[in-house]
């Protein structure tokens, strides 16, 4: 309630906001634009909203021939213009010579771009909310290779792009590529949380009955974030290898001689940490793709006699469908799954009885409505008080 009314406060300040706010959404990310949308609407008054709405009307049609064109029906000149995109929104189809095309993440950011066009340089200033970063998985190079990420970071910046907003990139060090342009990447830990103690109520936060393991060394620092603030919360915070919630890491062995499906295949899991017998399983990373890692630590963990096993990725797309976590669920190896709301999800998975959803739209919002009034986002967000608090109340 706090924090709604802050945001209230701060979204009916008109001294401080920079300019009018307009919401540019493409296609693919309509569902988390509307909830964002409908955060924004609760927290203004008609003064500041006077049409009722923070969505900018905008449209990408295309020719028979498979061109396209963006238009932005509604009048933006002088607005504070975030744009909102999902590239990896697979669902979108277009027709191509009469054959329906499924949208691919090179397609959403083509659309991106004609929509920045179609504002034609008339906007205030220019935001981009990329919650899946493009190209964020082609972040290196190791021979002869493109770097796609940091080309479109870059594309973006000569186009006038004054802010990219991103959650959870695979790698954060390609905002190197774009060292003079506001770069962010946002960790949605709060709402993880929230959502983890919500749907699973009798998790025992403790030394002696949870642990935090982290799925290889990758997602190293995530996992110590978990591990830590939940120390913190505990009073039992140890620096070095004393973490008050003990974490545990999994080595991926690949095979480098050879590359299957553009990667070097994981030829086994080695496990490194303190003994999960008897203790809930705490795993997160940024990405389930086919899930084969994140299954193969799982039955690995129950072979050492781990509890309950819970999973998190902020994007959960399950490009090898879901037979593999349906059978690890029914056969007792997995809890639960949480992902982000960050992203397409299939109405199959969001029936799936372990599957639990984390809403970030409010996080969203929040996040807008600071950078609308150019003031710091901690001013309004502040995790490590929120997280506290919500321990606090799930253990009491």
């Amino acid at each position: 309630m706090a924090a709604t009314q802050d945001a209230q406060e701060l979204f009916n300040s008109h001294d401080s906001a920079v300019a009018p706010l307009g919401l540019v959404v493409t296609e693919g990310a309509r569902e988390l634009g509307e909830k964002i949308n409908a955060h924004l609407v609760s927290w203004a008054t008609p003064d500041n909203n006077p049409r009722g709405t923070f969505l900018v009307e905008n449209e990408c049609p295309r020719f028979s021939s498979g061109d396209s064109k963006g238009l932005i029906r509604s009048t933006i000149r002088g607005d504070d213009l975030f744009f909102l995109v999902d590239v990896g929104n697979y669902s979108c189809t277009y027709k191509l010579f009469g054959k329906q095309n499924a949208m691919s993440p090179d397609d959403h950011f083509q659309d991106l771009k004609r929509l920045i066009q179609a504002a034609s340089g008339k906007a205030h200033r220019i935001s981009v909310i990329m919650p899946l970063l493009y190209g964020g998985r082609q972040h290196r190079r190791s021979y002869r290779e493109s770097l796609d990420c940091a080309c479109a970071l870059q594309e973006l910046q000569a186009m006038g792009v004054s802010n990219i907003v991103t959650f959870d990139a695979h790698d954060s060090r390609v905002q190197n590529a774009v060292p003079l342009m506001g770069f962010d990447n946002v960790m949605p830990y709060y709402q993880v949380l929230k959502a983890l103690t919500r749907k699973i109520p009798d998790l025992k936060l403790n030394r002696e009955h949870f642990m935090v393991v982290s799925p290889d060394e990758g997602a190293m620092n995530r996992n110590m974030y978990y591990a830590s603030v939940l120390g913190v919360d505990l009073g039992m915070f140890y620096l070095a290898n004393n973490l008050s919630v003990d974490m545990g890491m999994f080595y991926k062995r690949r095979d480098y001689s050879r590359v299957v499906n553009g990667r070097n295949p994981i030829v086994a899991h080695e496990y490194l940490g303190a003994s999960v017998e008897g203790k809930d399983i705490f795993i997160t990373d940024d990405i389930i793709s086919s899930g084969e890692s994140m299954l193969d630590i799982a039955y690995e963990l129950k072979k050492q006699k781990a509890s309950r096993i819970f999973c998190y990725a902020t994007y959960s797309i399950f490009t090898n469908g879901l037979d593999d976590f349906d059978k690890a669920y029914h056969d007792g190896v997995i809890n639960g799954v949480l992902g982000s709301n960050l992203t397409y999800r299939t109405d199959a998975l969001k029936q799936r009885e372990w599957f639990f959803e984390v809403d970030v739209s409010k996080y969203i919002a929040y996040f807008i409505a600071a950078v609308n009034h150019d003031i710091s986002v901690s001013a309004i967000i502040d995790p490590h008080e929120k997280i506290q608090a919500l321990l606090k109340k799930y253990q009491a």
